[in-house]
């Protein structure tokens, strides 16, 4: 029996988060118009100072405001407002293929996937800024090292995400420490991720990057050190516990050999500072365990509001999917696209 194409088609919607693009913006969403003819495509301009949200009206999209300044500010109003099967979002700068989007969001159903992320592959020299390869590599290893490796290129700007990852992510972040927030959502509700390689081009010229490599850095970082503290405490106060009682130790080596030796503490404020690090040490430890175990209520907590929501394809796009491509998960060019997409 054919399946009914119309009555299974999900409900797509394209995200573009934009602070003063008005250079790239109308490029932007004319590929992704072309790349995804039947998605909705919205546009979330952040108090931009030039005429982004006019360029990508007089393009196609439908364009709203967060005044909030911040790309987490934006991506939480985004998340909160928005409807769909399927979410699309990147950034406004045109420097990711909107060529892909088919193949991410194939990857999505076929799955099915809550997330899928894109890998980008630097196809213009210079397509990175300074410091961002090492940045981004940096980073992405410490939350694959902590949390799972599962997410390729953490901090790509251009992922597909599912309705129940977008209405069961709390989004606390404000600016573009969002992506972090965004990888180890999926990661610690073990989520179904896939990683498709993408090209990535550089800015065209007169086009100013947003991101401040330093500055931007320290946040993701410091972000990364408290998603340890909140979600691994064993881990993060273990860590302290033993920098504590291992300093301890060695305050108090030569102390306990003076006094087997003689029967006598010379050194009492040693003493004392010694027996406070290793109270402190075994608090610490005390506090890691007890906050281990609110932190697995809270995980719980994720997962019942994760588990509201049906998967992809489960009941929003009928039972059938043969019309799906056969489209593997490393991206092979076999298969074809589903009407929808054409």
């Amino acid at each position: 029996m054919p399946i009914n194409v119309s009555a299974a088609r999900p409900k797509v919607a394209v995200l573009i988060p934009c602070y003063n693009e008005a250079i790239t913006i109308a490029h932007v969403v004319q590929d992704f118009r072309a790349a995804l003819p039947n998605a909705a495509v919205y546009v979330y301009d952040n108090n931009s100072q030039d005429n982004t949200a006019e360029e990508a009206i007089s393009a196609g999209a439908i364009v709203r405001h967060e005044y909030q300044q911040g790309k987490g500010h934006v991506v939480r109003r985004m998340f909160r407002d928005l409807d769909a099967d399927f979410y699309v979002m990147v950034d406004g700068d045109n420097t990711y293929d909107a060529r892909i989007a088919p193949e991410m969001l194939a990857l999505a159903m076929n799955g099915p996937m809550d997330l899928v992320n894109c890998v980008r592959r630097e196809t213009e020299v210079g397509a990175y800024r300074s410091g961002h390869r090492f940045g981004n590599y940096l980073l992405t290893s410490v939350v694959a090292y902590i949390f799972g490796n599962r997410v390729d290129d953490m901090l790509s700007g251009y992922k597909v995400f599912s309705r129940r990852f977008v209405k069961s992510f709390p989004a606390l972040s404000s600016g573009f420490d969002i992506e972090t927030e965004l990888a180890v959502h999926a990661l610690e509700t073990s989520m179904p991720i896939g990683n498709v390689e993408g090209d990535y081009r550089g800015r065209p010229p007169l086009s100013q990057s947003k991101l401040r490599t330093y500055r931007d850095g320290w946040r993701i970082l410091a972000l990364i050190m408290k998603l340890v503290r909140h979600e691994r405490p064993i881990l993060f106060f273990g860590f302290a516990a033993s920098s504590l009682f291992a300093t301890a130790l060695v305050l108090a080596e030569p102390l306990l050999l003076t006094y087997l030796r003689t029967g006598l503490v010379p050194r009492l404020p040693t003493a004392v500072l010694a027996m406070g690090l290793t109270i402190l040490a075994f608090l610490s430890l005390m506090t890691g365990i007890i906050l281990d175990t609110v932190t697995r209520g809270r995980r719980e907590l994720r997962l019942l509001a994760y588990l509201q929501h049906p998967a992809p394809l489960s009941s929003d796009c009928g039972e059938g999917l043969s019309y799906v491509p056969e489209r593997s998960i490393a991206g092979s060019n076999s298969g074809h696209y589903p009407p929808f997409y054409r």
